[in-house]
This record gives structure tokens, sequence and C-alpha cells, in this order.
């Protein structure tokens, strides 16, 4: 993303922001390129807000044929007339809309199943975020990512019903903090998925947010037989099962779990449009401060509720099992 300046036409499309973030920031952007793959509202809401911030090329991924039901809190995104997206697939629906934001940032389509992809495909992007995909998809799609000279970043989001949760790797991620007038280095370390979620639940505090056990559960029952956002009302004895084990088998007292919340969970498969802006905005946010190497990234769940309003950061690591904030 280095040794290119910023065209006239980048300098006066981008001014405002370049007011906020500085230039050299603003070029970073410019000139990254962003894998994601599974589209879905949440999804959809991060897509929009990074190529209105000018990021140089976004792929998506989704072979999924668009249906009423996938567009549900994706409104933005829909036509007018339902005979043109008629067949067409997620990606290629989201792609044609996107393009309407920024003509500047270009925006493509690539085929296939993230999971059956190579290392040296990613190695063409500088972030990856996956969406609506399994638990071992999730696992391989980071450490192929991790195998890589380059350094990428890489990012898991979920949204369910009226809550989500964002995951974050930037592995060994240097960047610039401003402090009054003087402006520090900083480093940070990251696990990868597979490393953070096998830290024993009895080693995390008490106050880790009960979302995070509860994604866990959810996510290890569609393992076990269930494809990704097909759980429903049906499935919540064999996850209330599921999740008894889980608490014995970590020495977790279940209240830490409430049923009342994963029947929710498991129940409202949509997403709920205000949360999907919300937690869009959060993640697009942290991919524009780990391009630009600018700003206190989030270090490595966000979790969010609508229910009580709360956004909760939290820094579940081998080395490090604590809560943020």
């Amino acid at each position: 993303m280095d040794g290119e300046e910023l065209t006239e036409q980048e300098t006066a499309l981008y001014d405002r922001q370049i007011r906020v973030w500085g230039a050299d920031a603003q070029r970073r952007l410019s000139k990254s390129h962003i894998l994601v793959c599974g589209m879905k509202g949440t999804v959809a809401e991060f897509c929009k807000n990074i190529v209105l911030a000018g990021v140089g090329s976004l792929t998506l991924v989704d072979d999924r044929v668009a249906t009423d039901e996938a567009l549900f809190s994706s409104n933005f995104l829909i036509p007018p007339d339902e005979n043109v997206y008629r067949g067409k697939t997620l990606a290629e629906l989201c792609c044609d809309s996107l393009k309407d934001f920024n003509p500047m940032v270009r925006v493509s389509v690539e085929k296939g199943d993230v999971s059956g992809f190579d290392g040296e495909f990613f190695n063409k992007y500088d972030v990856v975020v996956v969406s609506c995909c399994s638990l071992a998809t999730k696992k391989s799609v980071n450490e192929k990512c991790r195998k890589l000279s380059k350094h990428i970043a890489f990012y898991t989001v979920d949204c369910r019903d009226s809550s989500g949760e964002i995951f974050v790797d930037l592995q060994d991620h240097i960047y610039s903090k401003k402090n009054l007038e003087e402006t520090a280095e900083c480093k940070l370390q990251y696990p990868s998925f597979e490393e953070a979620i096998s830290v024993p639940w009895r080693a995390l505090p008490r106050r880790v947010s009960k979302l995070y056990f509860a994604m866990r559960v959810i996510e290890k029952f569609e393992a076990e037989g269930c494809h990704p956002g097909d759980v429903s009302i049906a499935d919540l004895p064999g996850v209330l099962k599921l999740k008894k084990e889980l608490c014995e088998a970590n020495s977790l007292n279940e209240s830490h779990i409430p049923d009342t919340l994963l029947e929710r969970l498991v129940t409202g498969t949509r997403e709920f449009p205000p949360v999907c802006a919300v937690i869009g905005g959060i993640l697009g946010q942290e991919v524009i401060k780990a391009i630009s190497g600018k700003g206190d990234p989030l270090k490595n769940f966000f979790f969010f509720d609508a229910v009580d309003g709360k956004g909760i950061i939290e820094d579940i690591s081998v080395s490090n099992p604590k809560s943020g904030s």
C-alpha cells in the first residue's frame, strides 16, 4: 500500500475525511484491497461504509441466490423491481448496488466456496472479513491468512436478532497513537480465532460478556450438524443440552449463559436493521483504523446487545484471558 500518492480526483472527493485522519491515512485506504465472504445485513452495512470511505477495491464472495428473506435487513441494497435481482447471487446483487455509492472503488465478485480457496488467494488482500460460515471455515481462513508473509487483518462478524459479535486478529500490529502533542508508536499482539476460543472458560473472569459464551454454544451446535444461520426455535432443546454439557466440561456455572438469551438468539434469526447499522459501523471503523495504522484498535472481541444498549470489548487471549471494557 506504499508508494503511490492520491490523485487530484481522490483528494477532492475525500477532502472532508482527509481533514479528519490525514492524507497518509487516506492514501493507505485508497490503495487497500478488502475481501468480504458472506453477505448479510450487517456485512452490507460494513461494505457501504468502507466503500464510502474510499478503499481501493472490495471483492465479495457469496454464491447464495438472493431471496426476499435474505434481503430483509439489507434495505438499501434491494432494487425496486424484483425482476432486477431474480436469479442473482447475494454477492452479485450487493456488488451492483455498492458500485453506485462510490464509482472510484472497484467492487467485484469472486465465485466459489471460501473454505476451498488456498492461501495464495488471500495474499491479494489487506483485509479479510468472513461471515455466514462454519466454525471450521473461520478457523481455516484465519490460519491461511496467518501463514502468509504479509500481515492480513482478519475479522469475523455475526449478528443474530438484536445482538452481534465481532472478532479481530491483527497478528503483530503496530500503530500510532496521539497523546496530547506527541505521537507514540504502539504494538499489540493478537491471538488467532482458534487460540482465542480455546482459552478455557474457567480461566476467564466472571464478568466476561454472556454473549461470548452464548455465541460459542450456538457456534458449536451449528458445527455439529446445523448449517450456519439455520438454527431455529425447534433446535432450542438441543442447544440447551449442549450448553449444559459445555458448562460442566468447563466448570462454568450455567447462570453465565441464561436460557432466555439462547432462546432469543435461536428464535430471532433475522437481524434487526438498527443493530446491523451499529455493528457494521463499528466494523468499518476498526478496518479503517487497521489499514491506516492510526488509533487504538479493538482487541479482540466486540459484543453489542440492543436489549441493554451496551457495546462491550473483551480481550480474550491465551496469555491474557481477561476482559477489556
